[in-house]
């Protein structure tokens, strides 16, 4: 009697299977990549007239970078906070009032530019330790704590001003801002200092994610704050710490600001929490916490750079603009979702 032959299997058609498995993972793993990519060769190809490539432009290149630096730096706060499981929306109040801070404290206050950005900064960093403390002693929504600040900063602002932007100009005469702080505005060889400044921020803060305690225990806070707390973490207060990190960072964006704009005004900054939201999912930071990069949220932060400026540059209008940046908020959300339930 002989023995039935076993049938052969089709080990093709597991091979298909397993690279298509394995070209899956990888676009998720890299899609805010693949996304900075595809935008960028949209633009190319759009962004011609008579031609020539506006885009490709060295000039045009330079201004994106010098564009979403602003944007870039408050995004690495907004990173930390999300990554705990918290949100601020006052980030873009911050920015306006401590743009307006520091141009009336130069212009109008002649406290010379030292004392002006020390006072500055710890104006950002209270706004960020009330935040953190109202979130962790109240424990009340971060959501809802933040929507107050911004209201309040906000209402500082136009109030100190009076509701008008102060103008700044250079001397070394009193009543003056000193010749220095337009630095911030300027380039070295080219490359915008904003520019350098958020390159330089970002090294910071991603080598503080990967490689200390602090940034594993943000990670270990988002991902699960019960089991932090079980774990003998200091939950509040390295809560409170990344708010106070996110203000700060917010009011050296208006530095930058206020630098870049030659003046300072309390409606500085409106939006930008939206933005920088926007980035930070785009780049891959899950908002419900525990997962994220800073380096995700840089490529976050330029596909939004490459895309308003090639709409800019098509003459788009701008309401629709807005429109584009919500939808693609939308995608990359409904992405996560995807593939955290995988």
């Amino acid at each position: 009697m002989s023995a039935e032959k076993s049938p052969v299997p089709n080990l093709e058609q597991y091979q298909t299977k397993f690279n298509l498995k394995e070209i899956l993972y990888w676009l998720q793993r890299f899609q805010s990549i693949l996304g900075l990519i595809v935008v960028v060769i949209l633009a190319s190809i759009l962004c011609v007239r008579n031609g020539e490539n506006l885009f490709l432009d060295p000039i045009n290149l330079a201004n994106i970078v010098r564009s979403v630096s602003e944007n870039g730096i408050i995004a690495i706060g907004m990173t930390l906070v999300i990554l705990i499981g918290g949100i601020d929306l006052s980030v873009g109040a911050i920015l306006g009032l401590t743009a307006t801070a520091a141009a009336d404290l130069m212009m109008n206050k002649d406290l010379g530019m030292v004392f002006t950005l020390i006072i500055v900064l710890l104006m950002g960093a209270l706004i960020g330790w009330l935040n953190g403390l109202v979130v962790t002693k109240l424990s009340i929504q971060s959501f809802i704590v933040t929507l107050a600040t911004m209201s309040i900063a906000r209402g500082i602002a136009r109030f100190w001003s009076g509701g008008i932007g102060v103008p700044i100009t250079y001397g070394e005469e009193a009543n003056l801002a000193p010749s220095a702080f337009s630095t911030f505005a300027e380039r070295v060889y080219g490359v915008p200092v904003p520019a350098i400044i958020f390159i330089l921020l970002a090294i910071i803060f991603f080598t503080v994610l990967k490689f200390t305690r602090f940034g594993r225990y943000v990670y270990a806070i988002g991902g699960n704050e019960t089991a932090g707390h079980l774990s003998g973490l200091k939950v509040d207060r390295i809560k409170i710490l990344v708010f106070v990190i996110c203000g700060l960072l917010s009011a050296f964006a208006g530095i930058i600001h206020a630098a870049q704009l030659s003046q300072g005004s309390p409606n500085d900054g409106n939006g930008y929490e939206l933005n920088a939201i926007a980035a930070v999912a785009i780049g891959g930071t899950s908002l419900m916490g525990g997962i994220g990069t800073i380096f995700g949220t840089i490529v976050g932060v330029l596909i939004l750079g490459v895309l308003d400026n090639m709409l800019g540059l098509l003459n788009v209008n701008s309401n629709l603009q807005m429109v584009v940046k919500g939808t693609i908020i939308i995608v990359a959300v409904v992405l996560q979702k995807a593939n955290s339930n995988k």
